[in-house]
């Protein structure tokens, strides 16, 4: 990826979004884009106009971190924003990776017999290991019988070829069956895009995932426009709603756990609050589980 163009589409996307309301600004006269000025926004950083123009066409090699926390503040950036522009400029320094552990194959970060019992000990909840490029490395038994609509029957496994593991933004984009799953589909689409860009921010370099955006850039108009926006999000906890074919709406409550063995691997758990509809649901998607093994077969890294 582009550093240059990454770092100038990424600014001029935060500054067209405050207005000089937001920005404690007066307003005069009529105003040709949407959004602050460069001139507001040097202002704000306490930059001067030319060294913000500088910024902006993407030369923010050799930024200070007191110049990159003034723009922060001017763009009113979000902690997960702000760490963003902290691992552009990493990138355009040559150091994009500086501060993370070197992260091992998939296949091999998930060998370890131990995760696998790890993960089979949650009986009451969905439990799966997931990559940065939205791969499903991993799962529980819970969690492959939730999963059927990603990965679909198990010798016939959806988007994805032999020694491929099902991907979470393949099915989301690509795959007719995501919007039947994801009742909130657009919320989930700027969702799944914008950790994507988180990733790709911490490492440019991440060949694996350039080849996934360009293949869905390709295929799907909607990843294309979301991608285009530069928006970046974490994950850490939330609550999402799905439909699943066999127990129909479940409302489900997340956390995502980092796997300190295996960096860049995260350990997601999905639970339902007990004695809800959604908990009772869950249950039974448990009994058919295990009452339909061959359904829940693992099309999972081994």
């Amino acid at each position: 990826m582009d550093n240059r163009q990454e770092v100038r589409e990424f600014l001029t996307t935060r500054r067209a979004r405050i207005t000089p309301d937001q920005a404690g600004l007066p307003t005069s006269g009529s105003r040709r884009v949407p959004g602050l000025r460069r001139s507001e926004v040097a202002t704000l950083a306490g930059l001067s106009v030319e060294y913000y123009a500088r910024l902006e066409r993407g030369q923010i090699a050799g930024a200070s971190a007191g110049v990159l926390d003034g723009l922060a503040r001017a763009l009113q950036l979000d902690e997960t924003e702000h760490a963003h522009l902290l691992h552009l400029a990493r990138a355009a320094d040559g150091i994009p990776t500086s501060a993370r552990a070197r992260r091992r194959p998939p296949s091999r970060a998930t060998s370890r017999p131990s995760l696998h019992w790890t993960l089979e000990a949650i009986t009451d909840a969905v439990a799966f290991v997931r990559d940065p490029h939205q791969n499903l490395l991993a799962t529980n038994t819970l969690g492959r019988a939730f999963y059927t609509p990603v990965t679909g029957d198990p010798q016939q496994p959806r988007e994805q070829s032999p020694g491929r593991p099902p991907n979470l933004a393949r099915f989301q984009f690509l795959d007719p069956a995501s919007r039947d799953f994801y009742p909130d589909w657009d919320t989930f689409a700027e969702m799944c895009v914008a950790n994507m860009r988180t990733e790709a921010g911490r490492d440019p370099h991440d060949r694996g995932l350039q080849d996934l955006v360009g293949e869905l850039s390709t295929r799907s108009d909607t990843f294309r426009r979301l991608w285009a926006a530069h928006d970046v999000r974490t994950h850490g906890a939330g609550t999402k709603r799905f439909h699943h074919p066999v127990v129909g709406e479940l409302t489900l409550a997340y956390e995502e756990l980092a796997i300190t063995a295996e960096p860049g691997l995260a350990l997601y758990i999905y639970t339902a609050e007990p004695g809800s509809p959604s908990h009772d649901r869950l249950r039974l998607l448990a009994s058919w589980a295990a009452s339909n093994p061959t359904a829940t077969t693992s099309t999972t890294t081994p």
